[in-house]
């Protein structure tokens, strides 16, 4: 039997609320791929993102979907969603809004503020590694504390509150990588990679007739915090809460078991990412209508988890070792 990590897991949730959940994400899932072909892995790691109340990078090259996806889960979720397309003359403003002199009636002058796209439930930052440093930075309180800061005054952000990023791996003109500290604040990283020829066949003919598939709603904002809420009530096992700790942990030289890891890797996976894995597990154990998860959630979200909270030495690139296999090696030595 597993043992709950903390007393605060042992307020179980109900086996019926369990299932209801599961019943309604079932549909989200269905909703989804009849829009997105022959991306299931993707939309599940989007879904699961989003119930553990978190943020995603996705990355692939154009044309595979990124910005339909984002589109329909908005939709789909019943969320409020807005698109920003990052450019390297977006300003910070853009994002988060600004405050507008106005003049009353009676003559009374006053600053009034004026909200930014930021102020949704589903963010879509297009291309977010286009825009300049000081831009991208504006959108690490808002990730982080979902409230932004404008003159010194605090403003929340509506809840729930997600940012899905996008990122073209190809195209590097022109561009500014996001540092560390932002990456951090990604729950995952989601590669977006090419359907099969049986998903693309489908998509091929669903897309270029008369008529389109269009997304329905299926949940609301309330149904999702409600969902977010189980998700951290599911119980967690010692050897899964050891699993976690034992990945993350090896994944940094300074204190990794592995030669791989110390001989290659500049930098590991910090606190956060143990924290993303714990709600990810969680989460994709919900999504399949389990009430509890297994080692075999920590192994099957690892990848995305991690990659990008490390970096491989200039040694290592140059001796052609991927980061993909520093965290096959993390896996099965954690497991």
């Amino acid at each position: 039997m597993n043992t709950p990590s903390s007393p605060a897991d042992a307020s179980a949730a109900p086996l019926a609320a369990i299932e209801a959940v599961e019943a309604r994400l079932a549909l989200a899932r269905s909703g989804i791929g009849r829009i997105i072909f022959g991306q299931q892995t993707v939309i599940d790691l989007a879904l699961i993102t989003v119930l553990a109340g978190g943020h995603a990078l996705l990355i692939g090259l154009p044309g595979l979907a990124k910005t339909r996806l984002v589109q329909t889960l908005g939709t789909v979720l019943g969320l409020d969603d807005k698109r920003v397309q990052f450019t390297p003359d977006l300003m910070p403003a853009d994002i988060l809004g600004s405050e507008v002199l106005e003049e009353s009636p009676s003559g009374v002058r006053g600053f009034r503020f004026i909200q930014g796209p930021v102020f949704c439930q589903l963010l879509m930052a297009d291309e977010i590694n286009r825009a300049s440093p000081r831009t991208q930075s504006a959108l690490l309180q808002a990730m982080q504390e979902h409230r932004v800061s404008i003159a010194g005054v605090s403003h929340p952000l509506p809840a729930p509150f997600h940012v899905l990023a996008t990122q073209n791996p190809l195209e590097q003109e022109g561009t500014y990588p996001l540092p560390e500290a932002q990456l951090d604040r990604f729950l995952m990283q989601i590669d977006v990679g090419y359907p099969d020829l049986d998903a693309e066949k489908r998509m091929l003919l669903a897309t270029t007739g008369a008529e389109e598939p269009e997304a329905q709603p299926v949940m609301n904002a309330a149904e999702l915090l409600a969902a977010q809420d189980l998700v951290r009530r599911l119980p967690v096992g010692e050897s899964v809460v050891d699993a976690i700790l034992a990945l993350v942990r090896s994944g940094r030289p300074e204190t990794s078991g592995l030669d791989l890891v110390r001989d290659n890797v500049a930098w590991g996976p910090g606190p956060r990412a143990a924290q993303a894995l714990m709600l990810a597990v969680r989460a994709r154990a919900l999504l399949q209508g389990r009430l509890s998860p297994s080692i075999d959630d920590v192994t099957a979200l690892a990848p995305p988890v991690l990659r990008h909270r490390m970096a491989l030495g200039f040694a290592a690139r140059a001796d052609g070792i991927s980061l993909a296999q520093v965290i096959e090696a993390m896996i099965a030595a954690a497991a």
